[in-house]
């Protein structure tokens, strides 16, 4: 299964004008092709495969400051620090002739997301794991919480990231994504880990859950985040966090052992199952 994007191309653009395709369902990849002298920018470690001719490069920031001296490109890799990413990313352009792929894969079980910057006036937030690569030209930098209770409660802390560009982005989510096109007014609540990303004119709070039985015994936190139309927002139903919370829960305390689920000999049962060494 695989989606296929037509660009509208456009002589006025800055970031480069690539098609994709998208493979598979709960591991998915992300198939790009590149013209002669195309390029894209990729997060370290989501790399897939790629044809021959395809000239990989690590830089500082995102590429998109390359023209602006050592100071820009200091600036655009200083900024990625404060997402807890690393300084440097990397680009990969066909050097060769003719159309090449290159693919990228999702790091956990989930989809992967394109966002197109021109259809929400070249911005968009997001998550700051949450990015997986972009068209050359594209700006990943970062977006501050402006109020306090949002920073300290919000699930995503004071910093998250955005892409800006008029080019093509691709972001993944955990699990099955929903996407809520959020009216003037309109307000969507969500558990504060499971937002992924939102257009720039979604007004982006938290709100008390209220009630001692509720914040005490409720299991779902002491807040909401809540999400103010107009625009577009992206949900995922199983955040990263989660799924590492519930292998860490399952994992052994002790030894090699495992906690024997579905045993009601727990994990006195391991000791008969003959792959267990004392």
């Amino acid at each position: 299964m695989y989606q296929d994007r037509i660009p509208q191309r456009s002589s006025n653009r800055n970031a480069h004008e690539i098609d994709y395709k998208i493979f598979g369902e709960e591991m998915q990849f992300v198939e790009i092709e590149l013209d002669p002298q195309e390029g894209v920018v990729a997060e370290a470690g989501t790399f897939m495969m790629m044809d021959d001719n395809i000239k990989m490069n690590t830089i500082l920031g995102d590429g998109s400051n390359q023209d602006k001296g050592l100071l820009g490109k200091i600036f655009s890799a200083g900024k990625r620090i404060l997402t807890g990413e690393s300084l440097f990313m990397t680009v990969f352009t066909n050097d060769g002739v003719g159309k090449k792929q290159i693919s990228f894969a999702s790091p956990y079980p989930g989809k992967i997301i394109p966002i197109d910057l021109t259809e929400f006036g070249g911005k968009f937030i997001c998550q700051k794991d949450a990015f997986l690569c972009a068209a050359k030209g594209v700006s990943i930098g970062i977006e501050f919480s402006k109020k306090l209770g949002r920073g300290l409660f919000g699930g995503e802390g004071f910093i998250m990231q955005k892409m800006e560009g008029d080019g093509l982005g691709f972001i993944h989510a955990g699990g099955t994504m929903a996407k809520k096109v959020l009216e003037p007014a309109e307000v969507l609540k969500v558990d504060t880990g499971c937002i992924v990303g939102f257009t720039q004119d979604v007004n982006y709070d938290i709100e008390f859950v209220g009630g001692i039985r509720n914040t005490v015994f409720g299991g779902e936190g002491m807040f909401f985040a809540t999400l103010k139309g107009p625009g577009t927002v992206y949900i995922q139903s199983l955040p990263f966090s989660r799924l590492a919370g519930r292998v860490l829960a399952m994992a052994p305390r002790t030894g090699n052992g495992t906690k024997g689920e579905g045993s009601i000999l727990g994990g006195i049962g391991d000791l008969l199952d003959g792959d267990n060494r004392f």
